[in-house]
Order: structure tokens, then sequence, then C-alpha cells
């Protein structure tokens, strides 16, 4: 399975630059996973594909202000993208530029309210950076921080909150799970009054999400771990529900990959935490979801591979003909997609 197999032409102008005003007036493309058939709806339609006793499964990380600019002891400005905490001062972090990011050399932030040292390497180009600070590392964060947007994004966001989904609740992510972007507290009312139940997991989204394919073949890619958490009530309503004939749909790739690397080979859901680094591809037999909710992709990313996996590669790779041909909003301020049969 070839890397290049999941390319496709995408018009610049297709790429979404801002959120639009209400969160559930996006369009969204109905993918039948099992004919390829396509219908185009609006979100909120949304409503009309779940039915009473199915499960929808939500990402409640938030998004932290994850992006800090620093400066070198010679004076030089860095950037630095936290990635993953591992422990209460220490973060593993992208630096740029990162060629002459050793270990050793120390950063300071906001006129020495932050202080850095890098103290060892880490994979894919990343650093392991050591803080020290006075009082709580997050409100410094907050201070100092900024929103770390997704480089195709070149406008700047007058409502750091767009960034959020409406249920975001546990900081962490160094990017949103834009899927959820398109809910609101009163579309998620209505979806329970349906008798839809509702769960939330939690994913830190990081470098694993977004690093690019840089393989010729798929099998030869490695996912970056992130961290995870299913609470014990989570799993009780995704497996009451599976038990009782219901569905289970995903919103989002980080939702997805959580639940099928929690899962066993008869479809429980486990209760837990720790580091997922699965991938999923085409070919790969889905445990417990029927059922997505997503944006649409980068071409050749692990993202549209997951979604190819649910679907059909063929059936995708059309859908995406379509939508680049009927002009959907794409990546992570874009339109939906909903994949079910």
């Amino acid at each position: 399975m070839q890397t290049k197999d999941f390319s496709f032409e995408l018009p610049e102008e297709l790429i979404a630059q801002i959120p639009i005003q209400d969160r559930t007036a996006s369009r969204m493309m109905v993918l039948n996973k099992s004919t390829g058939a396509v219908e185009h709806k609006i979100f909120r339609d949304v409503v009309d594909y779940l039915n009473p006793g199915d499960c929808l499964v939500l990402n409640n990380t938030r998004v932290i202000p994850a992006r800090l600019f620093g400066v070198r002891e010679s004076g030089a400005l860095v950037e630095f993208l936290l990635l993953k905490q591992l422990d209460h001062h220490t973060w593993e972090s992208l630096v740029k530029p990162g060629k002459k990011a050793r270990i050793g050399d120390k950063f300071t932030f906001g006129n020495d309210i932050l202080r850095a040292e890098i103290i060892d390497y880490a994979d894919e180009g990343a650093r392991v950076i050591r803080f020290e600070f006075e009082g709580i590392f997050e409100n410094i964060l907050d201070q100092l921080g900024t929103m770390p947007l997704p480089p195709y994004i070149q406008a700047q966001l007058e409502d750091k909150e767009r960034y959020q989904t409406v249920f975001a609740k546990t900081p962490g992510s160094a990017a949103a799970p834009t899927a959820g972007l398109h809910f609101t507290e009163e579309l998620l009312k209505e979806i329970e009054d349906k008798g839809v139940y509702v769960a939330y997991i939690t994913l830190h989204v990081g470098l694993g999400t977004f690093r690019p394919v840089k393989v010729e073949n798929v099998l030869e890619h490695k996912m970056h771990a992130e961290y995870y958490e299913i609470s014990e009530e989570t799993a009780g309503i995704i497996n009451l529900a599976k038990g009782n004939g219901g569905r289970i749909i995903t919103v989002g790739t980080t939702s997805t990959r959580t639940l099928e690397g929690s899962t066993d080979s008869s479809g429980h859901v486990e209760a837990g935490c720790g580091w997922t680094d699965i991938f999923i591809y085409p070919g790969y037999k889905f445990k417990v979801i029927d059922g997505m909710i997503t944006n649409f992709h980068l071409p050749e990313s692990t993202l549209i591979m997951l979604v190819s996996a649910l679907a059909g590669k063929e059936n995708v790779m059309n859908a995406y003909q379509v939508a680049v041909k009927e002009s959907y909003r794409f990546f992570s301020f874009g339109d939906a997609m909903l994949i079910i049969e």
C-alpha cells in the first residue's frame, strides 16, 4: 500500500481560513460506507441520522496555548511548540529553528518569567525541555503562550474559543479535535433528547495525529504516541449501547483511535489511561466503531488513511473528488463528513 495512493488535488482556496459564525451551519457530506453513495446536508441534520440507543463519542481535550516564543542566551528568537507533558516541569517540544537546538541550550520567556533548558533529544527532531518557574505553569502559559493554529491557516483568529470545542474540559492538546468544532450545547442536548447516549473520552492531540507520512510504503510509518483517558463511566455507556444493539459513532479520528486502541477482540471497551500509537489504515478490522463524524483531511495523511479504513479507500477517494467539485471547505475550520450506513 503506497502513500501516493491517498493523494488528491486540492485547490488552495478550499482550505478554510476562518470558522463560520454558526458552528452547526457547516456543510456535511453523508457517505454510506457500504455503497459509497453521498448526500449533501447541513451539519445540524446529523440528528436525523442518529437513532435512539446509538452512542456518540466525543473527545473532551482542551487546547493549551502551546506555542511559546523565547530568547536564546545569544539573543536569537526561538519558537517552541509543546507536544507532550512528561512531568510537572518537563515537556517534549518542537523547537524552531531546530538544527542548532542542542542539549544544554538555555532560553528565557517573558522577561525571565519562564526559563527553559534542553535536556535531551526526542523522536522526530523534537527536544525534551525542562522549564523553571515560580507559581502555576498553566497560568504562565496562559500569559505567554499563543494558540497553535495549523500552518495552513494564515488568518488571525479573533476568538480563541472558536478553536475549542464547546465541551472542551481537560487541558493538554497542541491542536483541537476539529470534528467536534461543529457541535453546540443546544445540538448535543437535541441529540440526547432523541435517546442517543453521549460519552466523552480524552486524547491529547499531539504530533501523532498530524505527523506527515514520509515513507512510500504506508506500513513503514510509525505513529507518535499520544496520551488518552477512558473513564469507567464512558466505557460503561459505550458497552451498554453496543450490547443493546446501538451503533457507536465517534466524533473525529482521535476518538476513533482511542476507542479502537482500548477495545478487546470481542468489542468490549476497557476503561483506563496511557499512551496510544495505534495506526489505522485500510485492511484494519474495526472492533467497536460503526460510524464516524470527521472533517476533510490532508492528502497522504494518516487521517485520510483511517477514514479509508472505515469507509473503503475507493469510496473515500471518490467522495473527496465530489467534495472538491462541490467546493466543500477543507481541514480544521472546514466542513464535515458523516460516515455511516
